[in-house]
């Protein structure tokens, strides 16, 4: 059980590994402060392996927190374009503007202040206070809470906050005072390539592995324990590429609520057959001229499955723009306009017609 268990155990092995065998990333090999608090931010919800190029495209446009803090929103979307949650830039965008005219653009060395940030929580804050700055405080997230479980083999919920704020008291407590960023770093890095989830960790490679109750009795498998989530909710979309020439259609979302202020291509709820289609493109005021069935495909939110169908359509066009629906050159759409990854299989048809 956490409570019972000397976590400071297990400090040497697991630092010593992490000097040998940590990964090579961008962030790592310039840790300061605003590229490692882009990189976690970006991290959240995201492989590894995904942020990579779009942290370097990121930090090649915007290199300082004031190019972020005055950055263009839509350009910003554009920048962040396939990651997902796009709530993250947004809070990003706002958390550098505030940095900007509260501390003169640079991240403050303090955990206190950086939780206060627009979208930094304490795992966040942690994360930056100790890799930057060497302020010895926890970051936990579910790479360190799954270790932190088989480690001592607790079966606690950890949807439970005040089970992680426990497993937070035990890192402060354990973590050595001068190497709180690479002791922070170990534990992630423990958990995403040796202790890893969905499967079999790698025990064999585990450095604790002769201090990990769990991996002793085999039981790593049970750990961490989390209530079942709700099923998420599956809503069926029909999603239209309209086209008129070498111009496209696309719909600003509203400024609230899912996918907020993006670009999209129209798309009503449930499955449309053809002649469904073509009497709803009758209805926006444009004449239909021939109309394709494209690929099915699925994403998935949080909280939330699209299953789409969707369909190409050539229209003779409407005049001008009607509401929040954009006739765009496809170049331009491609190249400027921030469209939800959500939408890639029909971007990547409006591609392959460039």
């Amino acid at each position: 059980m956490l409570l019972e268990y000397n976590l400071a155990a297990i400090n040497e092995p697991l630092l010593l590994w992490f000097e040998k065998n940590r990964r090579i990333l961008p962030w790592r090999d310039s840790p300061e402060p605003y590229r490692i608090w882009v990189s976690e931010i970006m991290l959240q919800q995201t492989r590894v392996e995904a942020v990579k190029p779009y942290f370097e495209r990121f930090m090649a446009e915007l290199p300082t927190i004031g190019d972020l803090a005055r950055c263009q929103e839509e350009r910003l979307l554009k920048l962040w374009e396939g990651l997902g949650y796009y709530n993250r830039a947004r809070n990003l965008h706002i958390a550098a503007q505030t940095v900007v005219e509260q501390y003169g653009g640079m991240l403050p060395a303090d955990y206190d202040a950086l939780l206060s940030l627009k979208g930094i929580g304490r795992y966040t804050a942690g994360a930056i206070a100790s890799i930057a700055y060497g302020i010895p405080v926890p970051a936990v997230d579910g790479n360190v809470m799954r270790v932190v479980t088989r480690v001592t083999e607790d079966g606690t919920d950890i949807m439970r906050q005040s089970f992680r704020n426990a497993i937070e008291q035990c890192i402060q407590a354990a973590m050595p005072q001068d190497a709180a960023g690479a002791y922070n770093q170990a534990l992630m890095e423990l958990g995403a390539t040796v202790c890893v989830p969905n499967g079999e960790p790698r025990c064999p490679q585990c450095p604790i592995r002769e201090l990990c109750v769990a991996g002793k009795k085999g039981t790593a498998l049970e750990y961490p324990a989390k209530a079942c989530a709700k099923p998420r909710r599956v809503e069926n979309r029909t999603v239209l590429v309209v086209q008129d020439g070498g111009k496209v259609l696309l719909h600003r979302r509203p400024k609230r609520g899912l996918l907020a202020g993006m670009y999209e291509f129209p798309n009503v709820e449930g499955h449309l057959a053809e002649k469904e289609v073509l009497a709803y493109v009758n209805e926006l005021g444009m004449t239909p001229l021939r109309i394709q069935r494209l690929e099915e495909a699925n994403h998935i939110f949080s909280h939330l499955e699209w299953h789409m169908v969707g369909y190409a359509v050539r229209v003779a066009q409407m005049e001008g723009n009607a509401g929040s629906n954009l006739w765009i050159d496809v170049a331009d759409c491609l190249r400027s306009y921030p469209v939800p990854s959500a939408f890639g299989r029909y971007k990547d048809y409006l591609e392959s017609l460039c």
